[in-house]
């Protein structure tokens, strides 16, 4: 397995470039982008300390986006996947079908970028379950959306990874496989956060239920004592039993980055990086 980062958890302020170069000196092999919109958007992600950047955005083409990809070929740090808050924004459950339209067009536009810059694997944030956007409804929706962008994927040799994320939707590790299932398409697998499931579960019995389906793994810790979104915590500080984890992960003989998405220290925030990089090669090392 090899180390990899989240661009959320390195310092906002950096350029493209500083960040592509503080994650190299860091010692990362895998670099993981995130695509946003040219304002801010507020969302759960900002709750965690994790704030957009304009790195890559919606409307950039391939002339912004090879510039992107001939540092990925400077720095000898692959763009191995590309998540985003948006589908926080343009939710593919929204009552309103110009919203759900919205984030398709948002998940095709990472899509692309994902297959010109020369990654695998898309996250995608399947539905937020709210009062009004009731849970069932969000299922059946979600589904359709996958199924949907599930060829045009294909065509872009691209895995769509859903994650299990705090949205009040798919919660049992039997209910993501149920989903993955019923979608039933090569191209849509799992993006299993470990760190997001230690409040309602264990990691290492998740990834033996969906086994072959996860198609990229990020990795946090969390302080189950805490028991809210202020629980997440840096590597090795929290409650995750890293070894159980790895040696499930190992069963299923994953071999993909673990990607660290954590949020950058209030001081010396470039800091977090190095000392990521530590930790995962101590996780994987044991």
């Amino acid at each position: 397995m090899k180390i990899g980062i989240n661009s959320w958890s390195l310092p906002n302020d950096l350029s493209i470039e500083e960040t592509f170069k503080l994650a190299k000196e860091a010692g990362f092999e895998t670099i993981e982008l995130n695509m946003a919109e040219e304002v801010k958007v507020e969302s759960i992600v900002s709750d965690l300390g994790l704030e957009d950047n304009i790195h890559l955005t919606l409307n950039m083409r391939e002339k912004e986006l090879s510039k992107i990809k001939e540092l990925s070929i400077k720095y000898e740090l692959p763009i191995t996947s590309i998540a985003t808050t948006l589908h926080w924004k343009y939710p593919l459950n929204d009552l309103d079908p110009t919203v759900r339209e919205q984030g398709k067009e948002v998940a095709k536009r990472m899509i692309e970028a994902c297959h010109y810059l020369g990654g695998d694997t898309v996250l995608i944030v399947p539905g937020v379950v709210t009062k009004e956007r009731e849970y069932e409804a969000c299922y059946n929706l979600a589904k359709e959306a996958f199924v949907e962008l599930a060829p045009y994927a294909k065509e872009k040799g691209i895995i769509i990874g859903v994650e299990n994320v705090w949205n009040k939707f798919l919660y049992s590790p039997l209910e993501m496989r149920q989903f993955i299932d019923e979608i039933n398409h090569p191209n849509v697998g799992v993006y299993f956060d470990a760190g997001n499931v230690l409040q309602f579960g264990f990691p290492e019995q998740w990834v033996r239920i969906l086994n072959k389906r996860i198609a990229k793994v990020h990795i946090k810790d969390f302080n189950t004592n805490v028991g809210n979104i202020t629980g997440f915590t840096s590597l090795l500080s929290g409650s995750l039993d890293w070894t159980s984890l790895m040696t499930a992960l190992r069963e299923i003989e994953y071999e993909g980055p673990l990607t660290a998405e954590l949020s950058p220290y209030t001081f010396a925030p470039d800091q977090l990086a190095r000392d990521t990089a530590i930790a995962i090669k101590r996780i994987i090392e044991g």
